[in-house]
């Protein structure tokens, strides 16, 4: 069984590859890249190494577009989509089709070699006949060390080869289960990941550049256009680029080249090559998985992996819709993806900071703003009161040596039905009055609690007296003592001088 680290969240869906020397576009320079084992939800460059899941596969653990079709083909989707828009060209070259589903999740094609494989492991940790006496115990028990290292050779036979023992047998130790974002972009976004060996700095500086190398990488094409999603910093002074490619058809319209089609052209020999001497350390399509695949990743452990381990995993599972679990083997995947979270934790501070700093701008503004408002507002009422008072200088010009009119006798009298109603000592002058009078009441009660509250006792304040008269008394008597003091002084340098004085004539 497995030794279980524990399931600790997973990062994004993003990964970063193995450092490589740099290379260039344009001013980049030259390079020879190699494919790391990072861990992406697409399709990692093959390297030829042994892969999780049993036979010769990618190093990566990765689910895109390697899982292939239905019919266990791989990358080869472009063969007849680029025959729409003139993109054809991308699949001028037959696709190799694979016999296992994306050549990830695949089982051997040969179970006896396996089976030999399995028995060869259980004959080097149990029982082997090497040296045909005790030591082949003490033999046994340094196997299984190594098996439980994950790295070593384990010798059980003179006419067989020794076992290699890798971190993906099944004795080894140092695994854990974790858990990534599933992306959630379709083929027909058209995202592919290019991870480069440099600096995000550099990127930026020469993003011209490197959108002008990705052109003439696919052709040089006057109807294709590469456009940059998205720029982001990975650890080990690695660089992740978001592409997507628009093609344009003569009739005006365009459309964006699926996602599977420019990752099965950048998957070309020659091209591979090209994209190696820009810096480019991996490429991935950022697509999301079809629910048949997230249930053969699902049902199948990955190699090494204990299935009793893998269901636990499934079912602590926080998002089964966003996340998935996937295997960390050795401190080398682990310090990685802690790189990772590290970086994502750095850049989810930075953005906090930036949002922080725009509601602390905001603030300043909203206050900025609501001052002036209250000073607009006092400045409207009173232009109001100015333009009222022209109003009526203006009128009373206009009416002057005019007689009473109908109308201005009608508003004269409502104007004096209105001020008796005021004054009337029940109607509303008097109810004014009352609440005048009772809040200049509570106001009264107020301010005599207020007094009431910082009132000292006479007992107290007397006594507080009392100690600071015996305070004063005892720095008066001290005072005095201290000049009785300085006078004893003065009387005995004054005898100390006489003396000296009387000496002197004396012995003159």
């Amino acid at each position: 069984m497995a030794f279980n680290f524990g399931a600790p969240s997973g990062t994004s869906g993003t990964s970063a590859a193995t450092a490589a020397p740099a290379g260039g576009f344009g001013g980049f320079g030259t390079t020879t890249t190699s494919t790391g084992s990072a861990f992406s939800f697409s399709a990692p460059t093959n390297t030829g190494s042994t892969g999780l899941l049993g036979g010769t596969q990618n190093k990566g653990f990765g689910f895109g577009t390697g899982f292939g079709t239905a019919t266990g083909t791989g990358t080869g989707l472009g063969t007849g989509l680029g025959t729409g828009l003139g993109f054809g060209g991308f699949n001028t070259q037959p696709q190799q089709q694979q016999t296992t589903l994306g050549g990830l999740f695949s089982q051997p094609a040969q179970a006896p070699a396996q089976s030999n494989q399995l028995i060869n492991t259980a004959s080097a940790l149990s029982a082997p006949t090497l040296l045909g006496d005790e030591r082949d115990a003490i033999l046994a028990k340094w196997n299984q060390l190594q098996a439980f290292w994950g790295t070593g050779k384990g010798y059980f036979n003179n006419n067989i080869p020794p076992v290699e023992f890798t971190q993906e047998n099944p004795f080894c130790r140092f695994k854990a289960v974790g858990y990534s974002c599933m992306p959630n972009n379709k083929d027909e976004d058209g995202l592919v990941v290019l991870v480069f060996n440099k600096k995000e700095a550099d990127i930026r500086s020469q993003q011209q550049q490197l959108v002008e190398s990705l052109h003439k990488v696919l052709g040089g094409n006057q109807t294709l256009t590469v456009n940059v999603e998205g720029i982001k910093t990975l650890p080990d002074d690695q660089t992740e680029v978001v592409i997507y490619v628009v093609e344009r058809s003569p009739n005006g319209t365009s459309r964006r080249v699926p996602a599977t089609t420019l990752y099965a052209h950048f998957e070309q020999a020659n091209i591979k090559t090209q994209l190696q001497q820009l810096g480019v350390t991996l490429s991935m399509t950022r697509t999301e998985l079809s629910p048949a695949q997230i249930k053969q990743l699902l049902q199948n452990p990955p190699a090494g992996v204990d299935p009793i381990i893998w269901e636990q995993a499934k079912v602590d599972n926080p998002d089964s819709e966003k996340l998935i679990p996937v295997p960390m083997v050795g401190f080398k995947e682990l310090l990685r993806r802690l790189k990772v979270q590290d970086q994502m934790t750095k850049q989810h501070q930075t953005r906090l900071d930036i949002i922080s700093e725009d509601i602390s701008e905001l603030q300043k503004n909203q206050t900025t703003t609501m001052a002036k408002i209250a000073q607009y507002k006092r400045k409207l009422m009173d232009l109001s009161h100015r333009t009222l008072q022209v109003l009526i200088r203006q009128e009373i010009q206009r009416k002057s040596g005019y007689a009473i009119q109908a109308d201005e006798e009608q508003l004269r009298v409502q104007l004096d039905t209105i001020q008796g109603e005021l004054n009337a000592p029940t109607q509303f002058k008097g109810r004014l009055n009352e609440l005048m009078s009772q809040i200049r009441m509570q106001n009264h009660f107020g301010a005599v609690k207020s007094e009431e509250r910082y009132y000292i006792d006479a007992d107290l304040l007397r006594e507080i007296k009392q100690h600071l008269k015996q305070q004063q008394e005892g720095l008066s008597h001290l005072i005095s003592i201290i000049k009785d003091d300085l006078e004893d002084i003065k009387l005995v340098e004054h005898g100390l001088s006489e003396t000296i004085h009387s000496r002197g004539a004396v012995f003159s």
